[in-house]
């Protein structure tokens, strides 16, 4: 993606366990760098002397340490905490809380509801299928937000962050629900972008959340990032 006068801008996610190397390619690539720290401690800006800029964002901030060589981000993105992760796409649910280093499942449930497509026909019979995908909807919603409660409440207050991904628009139904106002409150701005919710869906999200998301902005002409 071209961002500028002759610079390109690649979006990169990179493993916490990966970080150092990559950080250390990076310098490879484009030259001597210089490290800062946003206020909020929320982004680390790496830049090269060639004018290569790598704004990585910290997960689950802020960064804990003062600094930010590859060894602390990945120190932070891998210690231990307990998380919620809720996922969320019409008529499909997964939710799960995932504690340790490195992340173990330990309560979860997966369910689903059906929610037909949307008609093309017209007339009374377009409206009578219009409610009752409508009501499909509101009874698929309420059994996420009823296994959301279920699963997070036992670890109300054990849960250091909450992840939400799916669908924004199905995640965005479940906020006026009072269940489920503290677990919000928690949640991180990062939201994952999953297929329909399953458990082997829910099981991989930790590879997601942990990520460093590195925002890239070379030259054009240099390096393509490493990944």
């Amino acid at each position: 993606m071209e961002n500028g006068r002759g610079a390109v801008l690649h979006r990169v996610d990179v493993a916490p366990e990966r970080i150092e190397g990559w950080l250390t390619e990076f310098a490879a690539r484009h030259g001597a760098t210089t490290t800062t720290v946003d206020v909020g401690r929320t982004i680390v800006t790496v830049r090269a002397a060639d004018g290569a800029v790598a704004q990585c964002h910290v997960p689950f901030p802020p960064l804990r340490a003062a600094a930010a060589t590859g060894a602390e981000l990945a120190a932070h993105a891998t210690a231990d905490r307990t998380v919620g992760v809720l996922l969320v796409r019409l008529g499909g649910y997964a939710a799960g809380v995932f504690a340790g280093a490195p992340p173990r499942l330990i309560a979860s449930k997966v369910g689903s509801r059906l929610v037909h497509g949307r008609s093309a026909a017209g007339g009374q019979s377009q409206q009578r299928f219009a409610r009752r995908r409508e009501k499909q909807a509101r009874e698929a919603l309420t059994a996420a937000a009823d296994c959301a409660a279920g699963v997070f409440g036992p670890y109300h207050d054990r849960l250091d962050a909450v992840v939400l991904g799916g669908d924004r628009r199905a995640m965005a139904a479940l906020r006026d629900d009072p269940r489920l106002g503290r677990y919000f409150d928690l949640a991180v701005d990062r939201f994952l972008t999953v297929p329909d919710p399953r458990l082997a869906v829910l099981q991989g999200t930790p590879r997601q959340f942990r990520a460093i998301q590195i925002r890239l902005t070379e030259i054009d002409g240099a390096a393509r990032p490493a990944h």
